[in-house]
């Protein structure tokens, strides 16, 4: 049994790395993969949570309390 396939680990963080990814993206017969940062805990959180961190981000930075507003107007 014979094996097609290559495994290749490509470091762009160099511009010849990144020339390479620009090159095999757009062949059909590769698949790339991007694996998560390294620094990356583990620790992840649910959707709910981050949108919630966005509204509380967006009305500080607006300074108005969107939840408010959006009641007030009746959007959901």
């Amino acid at each position: 049994m014979s094996n097609h396939k290559v495994i290749a680990t490509i470091d762009v963080s160099r511009p010849a790395g990144r020339k390479i990814v620009k090159e095999l993206q757009n062949k059909r017969v590769v698949k790339l993969k991007y694996p998560l940062p390294e620094e990356t805990s583990g620790e992840w959180h649910d959707w709910e949570e981050v949108y919630e961190k966005g509204v509380d981000k967006l009305s500080e930075l607006c300074d108005t309390d969107l939840r408010e507003l959006a009641a007030k107007h009746n959007i959901n």
